[in-house]
């Protein structure tokens, strides 16, 4: 994909930036101060959607108050509890108006300026998705620098789609490709990988992002995140690429373990047949007929979890495939056809 001028203008858009924050309440008035003063002078129309997730510090009435004091493009969201961040950012990005989306952390460790060079960048280069990409963290590096940098390579390699900094909440979306795309669980981190399974990982790139330090309350994450993003990895592993042929998955082991148990009991058989020798008692003749068994159950597994998904496909609004808009007008049903001659 060609490189494009990064102090080009980019084409007219409407800018959604979305700000999940939880206990952030004395970092509330430096943030939106902050995103004011970077956006004060953008060319283009945009809003701010703070989530509040169930914060217990007083984050919610301070957003409010901010909110009146700046005007009705400051939108405040409430979650009912503390869902967590993923959710909190599902809720920002549904509740966005906008062509473009940014969404960033609240804890005042992400540069608002950096927003509109990424935007630039997705439009001007015709991207769907800007990662940032924390070259110099300010972060303890046992802690939290050094277990990342594992994270995202073992994230890299089972998902195929490579970045330095997965973690990053700096991000700049095209809002008609992230909204086909549904957050759950913890799954926030894992976004550049659920947005290829809706576009090419092409159109997916990084940007070095200035990263500051946290000068107000307490970091959310611990070492134990990194076990989690593991045991995440597994699902996103699986849905990434038995989403809609899971039969594959199943059949795999399945033929696997069939093969291993047909060789044993053709071994055994070979044995009683050639040499008369006793099979009866001997535990090999259990593990080839446990092998046949779990082989007959995941082949039966996976023709059942791929009935399961065309139904699921066929029943519900969602598709095994992705069309790019194209801001070309649809046709009715009588225009776009090549007409006969006389």
């Amino acid at each position: 994909m060609s490189q494009a001028d990064p102090d080009a203008i980019p084409p007219p858009h409407r800018l959604s930036l979305v700000v999940p924050l939880y206990n952030e309440r004395d970092n509330v008035d430096p943030l939106l101060a902050g995103i004011h003063e970077v956006l004060a002078n953008y060319p283009y129309p945009w809003e701010l959607i703070a989530v509040d997730d169930g914060s217990s510090d007083g984050t919610a009435e301070r957003l409010a108050a901010e909110a009146s004091r700046f005007g009705a493009h400051v939108r405040v969201l409430t979650l009912q509890r503390n869902f967590g961040q993923t959710a909190a950012m599902q809720a920002g990005i549904d509740a966005a108006r906008g062509d473009v989306i940014a969404t960033l952390d609240g804890d005042l460790q992400n540069d608002p300026a950096d927003i509109p060079r990424l935007v630039g960048r997705l439009l001007n280069e015709n991207l769907d998705l800007v990662v940032g990409w924390r070259r110099h963290r300010q972060d303890n590096v046992w802690l939290r620098t050094i277990p990342s940098r594992i994270a995202n390579r073992l994230i890299g390699n089972i998902t195929g789609v490579r970045l330095h900094d997965y973690g990053c909440s700096l991000k700049v979306y095209r809002a008609a490709v992230i909204k086909q795309v549904r957050l759950y669980g913890e799954m926030h981190r894992f976004i550049p990988a659920w947005m290829s399974v809706q576009t090419a990982p092409s159109r997916i790139r990084e940007e070095v992002v200035n990263h500051r330090a946290r000068q107000y309350g307490e970091s959310k994450y611990g070492i134990g995140r990194t076990f989690r993003v593991v045991v995440d990895l597994l699902s996103v592993y699986f849905f990434l690429r038995f989403l809609t042929r899971p039969g594959h998955f199943f059949g795999r082991i399945g033929l696997a373990s069939g093969g291993a148990g047909l060789l044993v009991l053709a071994s055994l058989f070979v044995q009683k047949l050639l040499f008369a020798a006793n099979i009866g008692t001997r535990p090999l003749l259990l593990v080839g007929v446990l092998l046949v068994l779990m082989a007959v159950q995941f082949l039966t597994t996976g023709v059942l979890s791929e009935l399961i998904t065309r139904t699921y496909f066929a029943s519900s609004a969602n598709s095994s495939y992705a069309v790019r808009p194209d801001g070309s007008q649809e046709l009715t049903a009588e225009a776009g056809w090549r007409m006969p001659h006389g």
